[in-house]
């Protein structure tokens, strides 16, 4: 027995979209790669601070001596 459609009207589906915007791709593609920028940029700025506070010891330490 096969089931029959709950509307007897077949719902018409246009495919003539228009391609999406250039702006358009791009802001998606942002979106979708937010939270992996936000992780670079964290760990880039982890990164630097540690290397800067490493190389401001080492000029205290050369001063010091």
């Amino acid at each position: 027995m096969q089931r029959t459609p709950a509307t007897a009207d077949t719902a018409t589906v246009s495919l003539d979209k228009p391609p999406p915007t250039r702006a358009t791709r791009i802001r998606r593609w942002l979106r979708r790669r937010r939270r992996y920028a936000a992780l670079h940029l964290l760990r880039g700025l982890c990164y630097g601070l540690g290397t800067g506070l490493v190389g401001l010891g080492f000029y205290w330490l050369q001063r010091l001596l």
